[in-house]
């Protein structure tokens, strides 16, 4: 009898046990984010039909199922920008709450339950420490020698810092010293020897320079409030020549020492370069029709004007307008262009004599040439297409003085620089006017974003980016406001 109770016991147990079943706590796949972001961005955005590697192509071409494959971006660009949660439009997406930052409309997770505001708060403070991966690497951190391109944006005081193999958005980096008014960053450059960059102001007092290697600050100098535009860098990088064209001065600065060294009064400076061996320092005068040439042996800088047309006089009225000069590859002549006359005009190095004018888009700006092809890219900011582009980037033969291509490259286009090592051009376009297409998002800065095209230097077409998918799309890279200059660390 008591065997009979001990086998009814022992089949009672086995019915109660096997008609238990356990909850299995659903694995994430491993994505290499921290267990907590991997959290969000895997369970809620990596999911069917949306941010994964099967349909990135119809969801903004963004693909969050892995931490390596989410800094590709997506079809306007960059999503999650390490250590500027303020600019990474990944936030907007989630976001709900505008007191907490811009809010990007459809919500993410798209038809679902909007994030908590403790899953919103995981993606920001992830994103301010840098976006690291699930061991603490922060993307873009291992090559101090790593090929950049700086995009000065003057609508925002920041440089965007971009990977120019991924042609990616690695940095935003602040700008400035005084944070209650905006200092309008105007150029961006790269010293020859690519050691350092420096920022211009068109509202400030300051020269900035910054280390290229990990792009931390390493001083300034104070030159005086004025409508600076320029920085022209020595070949040895050891000086800088800085000018405002309405003050009508340009300072000398030793950028060793970041001290200053002589005030010059040229008329209505702008752009220009030196030449090769140093001697001589080019400096446009935006009004008129003619440039400065500095003799730099001559310890007080000497100067005298070059007319750019032959057999007329010297005016300062509002004639060609010079805004920005080139010199060849080759050093044999230089380029010129003439924003109000909408032409570049050509110049004999040795004698200054005119060899070409050629007739280009309305307001001719601003030039890059290439090592590599026998091209000469200058943006043409308000070249009328038709009623819904303006803006073209006209190419140049600069062996032949012709007009091989005009490209539009996007709305309003400005800061051009050349990249030999990836044959292709980047272009900011502006898209300043009202008239221009909408952007995607507006940053945290506010204002109208504008963007980043590149132009593929083997067709001269706009540069197509391929996805890990195989899917591709027409590159372009949304920025911040007024995206004015850029320039390339070779």
């Amino acid at each position: 009898m008591r065997n009979l109770s001990h086998l009814f016991l022992f089949l009672s147990l086995f019915v109660f046990v096997g008609s238990c079943t356990y909850e299995k706590e659903e694995q994430i796949p491993d994505s290499n984010y921290p267990p907590a972001v991997a959290n969000i961005l895997v369970k809620k955005c990596a999911t069917s039909g949306c941010h994964n590697n099967l349909s990135r192509a119809n969801a903004g071409g963004l693909d969050f199922s892995n931490w390596d494959i989410m800094f590709e971006g997506g079809r306007n660009g960059s999503s999650v920008i390490p250590f500027s949660p303020q600019y990474s439009y990944l936030l907007y997406s989630v976001n709900t709450d505008s007191s907490l930052g811009p809010v990007l409309e459809p919500t993410m997770p798209f038809e679902d339950s909007p994030l908590s505001l403790d899953e919103y708060n995981i993606l920001y403070n992830w994103i301010l420490d840098g976006a690291p991966d699930k061991n603490g690497f922060v993307k873009f951190s291992d090559n101090p020698n790593r090929k950049k391109a700086y995009i000065c944006m003057q609508g925002c005081d920041q440089v965007a810092v971009m990977d120019a193999e991924t042609k990616t958005i690695m940095r935003y980096i602040p700008v400035g010293v005084d944070p209650f008014i905006y200092e309008a960053p105007h150029m961006v450059r790269v010293s020859p020897d690519g050691q350092y960059w420096y920022v211009v102001f068109y509202s400030g007092n300051v020269i900035q320079k910054f280390r290229a290697s990990d792009d931390s600050y390493v001083g300034s100098v104070d030159i005086g409030a004025a409508d600076w535009n320029t920085i022209i860098i020595s070949p040895d990088s050891k000086k800088g020549f800085v000018s405002a064209t309405n003050a009508q001065r340009t300072v000398v600065l030793n950028l060793e020492t970041l001290s200053l060294e002589i005030n010059l009064s040229p008329e209505y400076p702008h752009g220009g370069f030196i030449t090769p061996d140093g001697r001589w320092l080019y400096l446009t005068s935006q009004l008129g029709n003619f440039i400065n040439k500095v003799d730099l042996t001559d310890p007080f800088y000497s100067f005298n004007s070059v007319v750019l047309q032959t057999g007329a006089s010297k005016t300062t009225a509002s004639t060609l307008d010079p805004h920005e000069m080139m010199l060849s590859p080759d050093g044999s002549r230089y380029f010129v262009s003439c924003q109000k006359s909408n032409e570049v005009r050509v110049l004999q190095a040795s004698n200054d004599s005119l060899l070409a004018t050629i007739p280009v888009g309305e307001k001719p700006q601003e030039f890059s040439v290439s090592l590599t092809h026998p091209y000469i890219f200058v943006t043409c900011t308000e070249a009328y297409i038709d009623p819904n582009k303006k803006g073209s980037v006209y190419v140049l033969n600069y062996y032949s003085n012709t007009i091989v291509s005009s490209i539009y490259t996007g709305y309003q286009p400005h800061g051009i620089a050349v990249d030999d090592d990836e044959n292709c051009v980047f272009v900011t376009n502006l898209n300043a006017d009202q008239n221009g297409p909408a952007p995607h998002h507006s940053s945290g800065c506010g204002g109208r974003n504008g963007y980043l095209t590149v132009i593929d230097m083997n067709t001269l077409q706009l540069f197509r980016k391929e996805l890990s998918d195989g899917s591709s799309f027409q590159y372009k890279n949304e920025l911040l406001n007024f995206p004015y200059y850029v320039d390339y660390r070779k």
